[in-house]
């Protein structure tokens, strides 16, 4: 009888970290819907990525990864993970949810490729206030913020169809290099 109870309870453990999990990448969409300039890109966007978080750290050299899912209309369609490297001037770690917003199919399906990257940028994060910009042949974005409820941007809409926001969560670093953000994906398996 305490080998099933066990068992159960193990189960239902399971079934619980499964329900937090998931609701890392709802409750990372709720954060942008309730920020500043990014929610209204929910109302027009075709298509979003969705990174809860990103941990990135570096000395010298450094990188960044995280995993994320993929909304068209609502709809899960799909993972993504996102890896950087950089080399240049930086120095410590940080934390921080990130969203692509895509304005068409076009700019969903140059996503998808799996050639997608960001290009050179620069960043610096200092405990849950931070800023980021960064310019690339796929477009430039920028954006900051004061903490989890903000989150801004300077471009006024898409470039290339596509806009970025990020939320700082939190950590210290100080980073000028030369960084590039590559995206992979893989459709979710319809059950």
């Amino acid at each position: 009888m305490t080998a099933a109870r066990s068992l159960a309870f193990g189960a239902l453990l399971l079934l619980g970290a499964g329900t937090a999990y998931a609701d890392r990448y709802s409750d990372t969409v709720q954060l942008f819907k309730n920020s500043g300039s990014s929610a209204a890109f929910f109302n027009h966007c075709y298509a979003y990525a969705v990174f809860p978080t990103i941990g990135e750290g570096g000395f010298i050299a450094g990188g960044a990864h995280g995993t994320g899912r993929v909304y068209v209309g609502g709809t899960y369609t799909g993972d993504s993970s996102m890896t950087q490297l950089s080399l240049g001037f930086q120095a410590g770690g940080k934390a921080y949810s990130e969203i692509v917003f895509f304005e068409d199919k076009r700019a969903l399906d140059e996503f998808e490729s799996g050639s997608f990257e960001f290009a050179a940028g620069a960043s610096a994060i200092a405990v849950t206030a931070g800023a980021n910009a960064s310019a690339g042949t796929t477009g430039a974005e920028s954006g900051a913020s004061g903490g989890k409820k903000d989150a801004t941007t300077d471009a006024a809409g898409y470039f290339k169809g596509m806009a970025v926001f990020t939320i700082a969560k939190g950590g210290l670093m100080y980073a000028v290099a030369v960084a590039g953000q590559k995206f992979d994906y893989t459709p979710r398996v319809q059950p």
